[in-house]
C-alpha cells in the first residue's frame, strides 16, 4: 500500500515541476538511469513526502523504468500491433507483495489463448481474467472485451475447496465457472423461473418485496435478472464471512452482470445494488488489487449515489420507511473507510486523514458494549438481534429492547398474513377444482388473475371455450379426412387436398378426381405439415402451457441456492467490524508516520 501511496505522491510532484524521467538529463541514450540526477530528485523530495530518501530514490527509478518501457511499448505497439499487458499476479504463500509482470500480445487472440500462455508460464491450473472488473469471456477475443494495449488485468485464483468441482471452459464447452458457481446460478435459475403457480408449502419459490415485505410488480424478465442478481451477491457474501475473498468476488461480479439487465429506475430505490459495489471493492482491497482495478472509485461512487437517492437527504426517507437510522452506518463506516484507502492510495493524504476521522467517529458509534449484548440475550433475543438491535437504537438498551420487540412482533404477523394468504389461496383452488378444472389449471389461473376467484375462473372460462372448439375442429376434420380415405384415396393425398382446400370436403374431393387421386406437386408448400404434427399444436397438453416436474437433482439445486439466503432481512448489516478495524488501524498507523501536507 507505502508503494502506491508514494508512486501516486511522486508522480503528482514530478508533474508540478514538469519533469519527464524517462528523458535526459534522467536517462541515457541508451536507456539507462542517471543516478545521480534521480538521487538529488529524491534529497529534494524526500522532506516532501515524508518518505527515506532511498525509498523515494527506489519509487523514482520504478517510474523512470516503467514510463520508460511504456513508451516503448507504445511505440512497439503502433508498428506491429503486439500490446504489452500489465498482469497482477496472486501472492504466493509467504510472499510480501503481490507480482506485477508484463506480458506481450497481440489483441486479436482469445482470452482463453491468453490463459493458457499464463498456465504455461507461471503454472497456474484455475483462475480467471479480470479487466475493470469484469471476467474476460474465454471464448471472445480480447479486444472484443476492451482489452488494449497497456491495459492491467488481475489474475484471480479459484479458491482451493473449488477446484476439485471445477469444470472450466477448457475441460467442458469451454465453460469459465466452477462447478459450484454452476450449481449457485441453477438453483437461482430455478427459482427465478417459477412464478409461485405452485403449492409455495411444498415448492419454494423467491418473490421480490419491498421493506415492508409487500411483494413489488416488475416485468418477469426484470424479476429472473433480480432473482439470479441477488442470489449470486447473497453467496458472495456467504463467502465474504469465511474471508475467501476470491471465490466471493466470482460470485458478486455474477451478480453485478445481472443487476445491470434491470431497470435503473429499480435499481435507483432500492440499496441492493449499493450495498454490492461495496462488496465488490471490498474484494478488490483484501485481495489487494485496487491498484489494478480503475472502476474500484466508480463502484464507490455509484454506491454513495445509490445511498443518497434510496435514503434521501439526511437519511429522511430512510427514517420514515423504518423509523430509525441507526443500522445503516455500519455501511457507510464501510464506505468512509474505502475511500480513505483510495484516497492514500493516490497520495491525497488530508484526504484520506479526513474519511478516516469520519470512519473513526462512526466506529466509535457501532462498537457495543457486550454487557448490553448479554443482557438482551439474557431476555430472550438473539446476539444477531441484540447486536442490530442496539446499533439502530444508537446503543439505548431499553430503546433496543422495543424496537426489537416491534421487529419480533411485525415479523410475526408477516408470516401470519403468508398464512392466511396461502389459506385462502388453497380454498380458492379448491373452489374451481370443485368446477371441474384441474388443481394446475386452476392455480395457474389464481396466479395470472393476482388472487381473484372470478377473474381466475374467467380464464379458465376462456382456455376451456378455445379447447372445446379446437377439439371440435380437429374432430371435424378427422370425419372429413376418413370420408376421402373411405372414398378410395390415400391419406397423405387427402390429408393435403384437404389442407389445400382449406378442409373444405367437396373442394377437396374434386381435386383429388381431377388429378387421378394425387396432388401435383407444383400444389404442394416444400414442407407440408402432416396431420400427426398438427394436432399436437392444437392440445390442451400442449408443452407451451404445462412446465416439467422438478427433478429431484433441481430440488437439490435450489436448496443448495436457498442455504446462502439469509433468515434474518437485515443480516447484510450485522457486520462484527473485526475486518474494518484491522484496516483503520492499518491506515491510521501509516498516516501517523507522514506529514498530511498533501491532498
Amino acid at each position: 500500500m507505502d508503494e502506491q501511496h508514494i508512486r501516486a505522491l511522486l508522480i503528482d510532484l514530478l508533474r508540478q515541476d514538469n519533469i519527464r524521467l524517462w528523458l535526459e538529463p534522467f536517462t541515457t541514450d541508451t536507456g539507462d538511469p542517471e543516478l545521480h540526477r534521480i538521487q538529488e530528485l529524491a534529497v529534494k523530495y524526500s522532506p516532501v513526502t515524508g518518505f527515506t530518501v532511498e525509498e523515494v530514490m527506489s519509487c523514482l527509478e520504478i517510474i523512470r523504468s516503467d514510463t520508460s518501457r511504456k513508451d516503448e511499448g507504445n511505440k512497439e505497439f503502433k508498428e506491429t500491433s503486439v500490446a504489452s499487458l500489465e498482469l497482477h499476479l496472486p501472492k504466493e504463500e509467504g510472499q510480501k507483495k503481490k507480482r506485477k509482470v508484463n506480458l506481450k500480445t497481440k489483441l486479436d487472440i482469445t482470452t482463453q489463448e491468453l490463459k493458457n500462455r499464463i498456465s504455461e508460464e507461471f503454472k497456474f491450473k484455475h483462475f480467471n481474467l479480470i479487466l475493470s472488473g469484469k471476467k474476460l469471456s474465454p471464448g471472445m477475443r480480447l479486444s472484443e472485451q476492451n482489452v488494449k494495449n497497456n491495459s492491467k488485468i488481475m489474475v484471480l485464483n479459484v479458491a482451493s475447496d473449488q477446484v476439485k468441482n471445477d469444470m472450466l471452459e477448457e475441460e467442458e464447452k469451454k465453460r469459465s465457472q466452477d462447478e459450484g458457481v454452476q450449481r449457485t446460478q441453477k438453483g437461482f435459475q430455478i427459482l427465478s423461473e417459477r412464478d409461485g403457480s405452485e403449492d409455495p408449502t411444498t415448492t419454494p419459490f423467491l418473490e421480490i418485496a419491498d421493506q415492508k415485505g409487500n411483494p413489488l410488480q416488475i416485468p418477469n424478465e426484470e424479476r429472473k435478472a433480480l432473482i439470479l442478481a441477488m442470489g449470486f451477491h447473497e453467496k458472495g457474501r456467504a463467502l465474504m464471512k469465511k474471508r475467501d475473498h476470491s471465490a466471493a468476488l466470482c460470485h458478486l461480479l455474477l451478480a453485478d452482470e445481472q443487476f445491470n439487465k434491470c431497470n435503473s429506475a429499480l435499481l435507483n430505490t432500492v440499496d441492493n445494488y449499493a450495498v454490492l459495489q461495496l462488496d465488490v471493492v471490498w474484494c478488490f482491497q483484501a485481495l489487494e488489487q485496487l491498484d489494478c482495478l480503475n472502476d474500484a472509485r466508480q463502484r464507490l461512487s455509484r454506491a454513495e449515489d445509490c445511498f443518497q437517492r434510496c435514503y434521501g437527504e439526511q437519511r429522511s426517507r430512510l427514517q420514515l420507511i423504518k423509523g430509525h437510522t441507526g443500522g445503516e452506518d455500519v455501511l457507510f463506516l464501510r464506505l468512509y473507510l474505502l475511500q480513505s484507502v483510495l484516497a492514500y492510495l493516490d497520495g491525497h493524504k488530508n484526504q484520506a486523514s479526513d474519511k478516516l476521522k469520519e470512519v473513526e467517529r462512526l466506529f466509535g458509534q457501532l462498537c457495543l458494549d457486550p454487557e448490553k449484548i448479554s443482557q438482551l440475550m439474557f431476555l430472550g433475543f438473539s446476539e444477531q438481534d441484540a447486536r442490530l438491535g442496539l446499533r439502530a437504537c444508537r446503543g439505548d438498551l431499553s430503546e433496543a429492547v422495543q424496537h426489537i420487540t416491534q421487529r419480533n412482533k411485525e415479523r410475526k404477523e408477516m408470516k401470519e398474513r403468508e398464512r392466511e394468504k396461502r389459506r385462502r389461496r388453497l380454498q380458492d383452488i379448491n373452489t374451481l377444482v370443485e368446477l371441474n378444472f384441474s388443481k394446475r389449471d386452476a392455480a395457474r389461473a389464481l396466479h395470472q388473475a393476482r388472487g381473484d376467484v372470478d377473474k381466475a375462473y374467467n380464464i379458465l372460462l376462456d382456455g376451456a371455450e378455445a379447447q372445446t372448439h379446437t377439439q371440435t375442429q380437429s374432430s371435424d376434420r378427422q370425419t372429413k379426412l376418413d370420408q376421402l380415405v373411405s372414398y378410395g384415396f390415400q391419406l397423405d393425398a387427402a390429408d393435403s387436398a384437404l389442407r389445400l382446400m382449406g378442409d373444405d370436403l367437396e373442394s377437396a374431393t374434386q381435386l383429388l378426381l381431377d388429378h387421378q387421386g394425387v396432388v401435383p406437386p407444383d400444389l404442394l408448400s416444400p414442407s407440408p405439415p402432416s396431420s400427426s404434427s398438427e394436432e399436437p399444436s392444437t392440445s390442451s397438453s400442449s408443452s407451451d402451457n404445462t412446465v416439467p416436474a422438478s427433478s429431484p437433482l433441481d430440488e437439490e439445486l435450489v436448496n443448495e441456492a436457498l442455504e446462502d439466503i439469509p433468515r434474518h432481512e437485515e443480516d447484510y448489516l450485522d457486520l462484527t467490524l473485526d475486518e474494518e478495524q484491522e484496516l483503520m488501524m492499518n491506515i491510521r498507523s501509516r498516516l501517523d508516520k507522514q506529514p498530511t501536507s498533501s491532498g
